[in-house]
C-alpha cells in the first residue's frame, strides 16, 4: 500500500482548511450549536457550489467531485480541527456510502445529485449492534413499505430531509428511504453532551417507506458502510486532537510562573512530549485506515478501522483533558474552547462503538 500524499492533496487541504477558519470560527460554533438545526444553510450551499464538499466522493456520473477516502479523511481532519458544525458525516459520509453500496442505481442517482448540490441533507439510521436489526420492521404495503422501530443516536436525524433506514424484511436486512416530512415519523432532538454535533431518536409508527436496496440482504454492505464512516470519524479525531495539542503548547510558551514560561518545567514538557506521540500515533492509524479503504481491502479496512476508532478515540480524549490541564482554571471556563473540544472527544469516541466495543471486534476477527 502506497501511503502518501500528493500535492493535490495538500492543495485540497490548505483549500478547505482557509474556508473553515473563516466560516467555522470559534464566535460561529458557539452561536450554531446554540440553535435547534444545529448548522448554516448558506454555508452548507457555499460547501457546495464552491468546494464540492458535500458530493467530494460522490461520482463524477452523478454531479460530485468523485474523489475517495483519502480526500474525505482530509476533509473530516480539517473539519475536526475547527468543530465544523454541519452535516457532513451524516451527508458526505453515512448516506453517500450506503447509496454507493445498498441502493439500486434509479434511487442512487436521484439522491446523490441532489446530495451533490447541496440540495438535500441526508443520514443513516442503523439498528445497534447490541440491539440487532429487529429494531425496525419493514412490512409490504402495496408497492410500498411499512416502517415500525426505533431508531436511536441518528446523526443529524431531526434535520434530515431524508433518512435511509436499515429494517428487517421477510428476507434479510433492506435499505428504506424515509423523507424527512414523512407521515408518522417522529423525530426527537437528543439531550446533547457535545453541542457541536446534534444527534435524534426516530420512532416510526407505520411510516411510508421505500426501498431503495436490490439486493435480498445488504447486511454486508451496510458493514462495510460503517467501515468507512468509523474511518471517516477518526481522521477527524485526529483533528481535534492536533488542536488540542497546539493550543496546549501555545499557551505553554506564553504563560508565565515564577518569571518563566509554563512550557520550560519538566512536568509540562513531559504531557505535551507524550501528546505529541499520541496525536502521531492516532494520525497513522486514521491514514492507514483511509488508504485502506481508498484501495477497497475490506478485510484489511475492518481491521484498520477498528484500529483507528479505539486509539484515536482515546488520544483525542487524552488530548482534550490534558489541553484543560495546561491551561489551568481557565480551561474549565465556558469562554475558554477547551472545554468544546473535550465534549466532542467524549462523545465521538462513544459514537458508532467505543474502544473497547471495537478492540472486542479486532479480537474476534483476529481470532483471539
Amino acid at each position: 500500500m502506497n501511503v502518501s500524499f500528493t500535492q493535490e492533496h495538500d492543495e485540497l487541504r490548505q483549500t478547505v482548511r482557509r474556508f473553515l477558519e473563516k466560516e467555522s470560527a470559534e464566535p460561529i460554533v458557539r452561536a450554531l450549536m446554540e440553535t435547534d438545526r444545529g448548522y448554516d444553510a448558506r454555508t452548507w450551499k457555499r460547501m457546495a457550489s464552491e468546494l464540492s464538499l458535500p458530493g467530494l466522493v460522490v461520482p463524477e456520473r452523478y454531479g460530485g467531485a468523485g474523489l475517495g477516502p483519502v480526500e474525505l479523511a482530509i476533509v473530516l481532519e480539517e473539519m475536526g480541527r475547527v468543530l465544523f458544525c454541519g452535516p457532513y458525516l451524516s451527508t458526505a459520509v453515512l448516506a453517500t456510502a450506503a447509496l454507493l453500496e445498498a441502493a439500486e442505481e434509479a434511487p442512487r442517482e436521484e439522491l446523490l445529485r441532489e446530495i451533490a448540490s447541496g440540495e438535500a441533507i441526508a443520514t443513516v439510521a442503523l439498528a445497534e449492534e447490541s440491539e440487532g436489526a429487529e429494531a425496525i420492521r419493514a412490512t409490504r404495503d402495496g408497492s410500498a413499505h411499512r416502517l415500525e422501530g426505533v431508531k436511536e443516536y441518528v446523526v443529524d436525524g431531526h434535520v434530515a430531509d431524508v433518512v435511509l433506514v436499515a429494517a428487517t424484511t421477510g428476507q434479510g436486512l433492506g435499505l428504506f428511504r424515509v423523507d424527512g416530512s414523512a407521515p408518522r415519523l417522529e423525530r426527537k432532538p437528543l439531550p446533547p453532551l457535545d453541542l457541536t454535533r446534534k444527534l435524534a431518536r426516530l420512532e416510526l409508527s407505520g411510516t411510508p417507506a421505500t426501498k431503495v436496496s436490490s439486493a435480498a440482504d445488504v447486511s454486508g454492505p451496510l458493514r462495510y458502510v460503517l467501515a468507512l464512516a468509523v474511518t471517516a470519524l477518526a481522521a477527524e479525531q485526529v483533528g481535534g486532537a492536533q488542536r488540542c495539542l497546539d493550543l496546549a503548547v501555545e499557551y505553554a510558551k506564553t504563560r508565565l510562573q515564577f518569571g518563566r514560561p509554563i512550557g520550560s518545567f519538566q512536568a509540562i514538557k513531559h504531557k505535551c512530549a507524550d501528546l505529541l506521540v499520541e496525536v502521531e500515533f492516532a494520525r497513522s492509524a486514521a491514514y492507514h485506515a483511509a488508504f485502506s479503504a481508498a484501495g477497497r481491502e475490506q478485510e484489511e479496512l475492518r481491521t484498520a478501522a477498528h484500529v483507528a476508532k479505539s486509539y484515536c478515540s482515546e488520544a483525542y480524549f487524552h488530548a482534550a483533558a490534558e489541553n484543560i490541564q495546561i491551561h489551568g482554571g481557565m480551561g474549565f471556563t465556558w469562554e475558554h474552547p477547551a472545554h468544546l473540544y473535550f465534549k466532542r472527544a467524549r462523545a465521538s469516541s462513544v459514537l458508532f462503538g467505543d474502544p473497547f466495543h471495537h478492540r472486542q471486534k479486532l479480537a474476534a476477527s483476529l481470532g483471539l
